[in-house]
């Protein structure tokens, strides 16, 4: 028996992967500094956890509708509504297992063999993942250190082709921790404006943005009804391990986008969409109290790395990552997030994990306290000194 050709075009998420090689280190006695994974280290507020400690409780562990429930999905619209500045439809709104699954089933939903994908490079690797797998063209559109990691614009407008069904956007981004410039978001949205091309506008870390608001492209003339908004609870939040995401999807894809989720998941979890409710709608303190903190590290830790000999570390705009350059040090990514990991005990990943344009990066997550940010930094430091 083998597996079907499909499976060889599937990657994976390396920082799952270096997270299980930084475990093993500890299970050996190593002191380990985590900054790979993408996750806050903040627990879920205590009024969330209630919300789901509740919703057990009181029953809601049965079956609940495919699309979500309906006080959520009304909930979710509201506040796409009030963040985003649009008129955001219940309707339209699906509830999902998590985020991926918004990206898995919109490419599921759209994309044929031999169409074509645009898509940020480097990025979240389930991108160029998924549009592999569907046996799409998966086309890179650089992101450019001296545009604060927004696309080239003059490489997207030459590779939009006839080709071209869907685009992805990340903003903020994941690994950059770029925000793109409303300016950008218009040109995109001005270029796209006439062709038959949805957009998957990835805004998984929209609270996250520190020098100003990022702009949804759903906000710009004639895009809401081609702009496929994914986000959900597991950054703003801290609810990684509750798996809760939605999508806010063009009213003709949200009935494919349904049978999907039946065809795979049935429903997302009934108790955790209580919690989520509960996130939603409740005390935003602690989420922005986290969000505060994030800020703090990060203005700690970017002049941290950047005296460090041969890194150039940009300001992140947004999410929990510093993507500095490291092209100074001599070094190429993957060999120095290696060994940095083996040898000093700081887990990292390689730009190259996020695409091929990551190379001379690394992304560290700031995801973790100050005096562990402090003790990586000088780590690094040290090594990068000794060599």
């Amino acid at each position: 028996m083998k597996l079907a050709t499909s499976m060889t075009r599937l990657g994976t998420e390396t920082a799952f992967e270096v997270l299980a090689r930084a475990r093993a280190l500890e299970a050996q006695g190593r002191d380990i500094i985590h900054l790979e994974i993408g996750e806050p280290d903040f627990d879920t507020p205590r009024h969330i956890v209630e919300a789901g400690q509740a919703a057990l409780g009181s029953g809601w562990t049965h079956y609940g509708p495919t699309q979500g429930q309906p006080e959520l999905r009304e909930a979710i619209a509201s506040y796409l509504s009030r963040t985003r500045g649009i008129q955001a439809d219940p309707a339209r709104v699906c509830v999902v297992p998590g985020g991926k699954p918004v990206i898995f089933y919109t490419l599921l939903a759209l994309i044929e063999p031999g169409d074509e994908v645009l898509y940020p490079n480097p990025s979240f690797p389930i991108y160029e993942s998924m549009i592999n797998f569907c046996g799409a063209r998966a086309v890179p559109i650089p992101l450019l250190e001296k545009r604060g990691f927004s696309f080239d614009l003059d490489v997207f407008r030459a590779k939009l082709s006839e080709k071209t069904r869907l685009v992805i956007l990340n903003s903020p981004a994941n690994p950059t921790g770029g925000v793109m410039p409303a300016e950008d978001i218009a040109e995109i949205a001005r270029l796209l404006a006439d062709r038959d091309v949805i957009v998957l506008s990835d805004e998984i870390y929209s609270r996250m943005s520190y020098a100003h608001e990022p702009v949804s492209i759903a906000t710009m003339p004639g895009m809401f009804d081609k702009t496929v908004i994914l986000d959900g609870f597991s950054k703003t939040y801290a609810m990684t391990g509750w798996r809760i995401g939605y999508g806010h999807f063009p009213a003709w894809m949200v009935d494919p986008v349904n049978k999907l989720m039946v065809n795979s998941n049935s429903c997302t979890a009934s108790f955790t969409q209580r919690a989520g409710l509960a996130a939603i709608t409740g005390d935003q303190g602690p989420a922005e109290a986290m969000i505060a903190e994030f800020r703090r590290r990060r203005d700690f830790f970017v002049e941290k790395l950047n005296n460090i000999p041969g890194f150039r570390c940009p300001m992140p705009e947004g999410a929990f990552y510093a993507f500095p350059n490291i092209e100074g040090t001599g070094w190429k990514s993957k060999p120095l997030a290696d060994a940095l990991l083996a040898e000093t005990g700081v887990a990292c990943l390689s730009g190259t994990a996020f695409g091929s344009f990551g190379e001379g990066y690394l992304r560290l997550s700031y995801a973790n306290s100050m005096d562990n940010l402090e003790q990586a930094a000088e780590r690094v430091r040290t090594f990068i000194g000794n060599k």
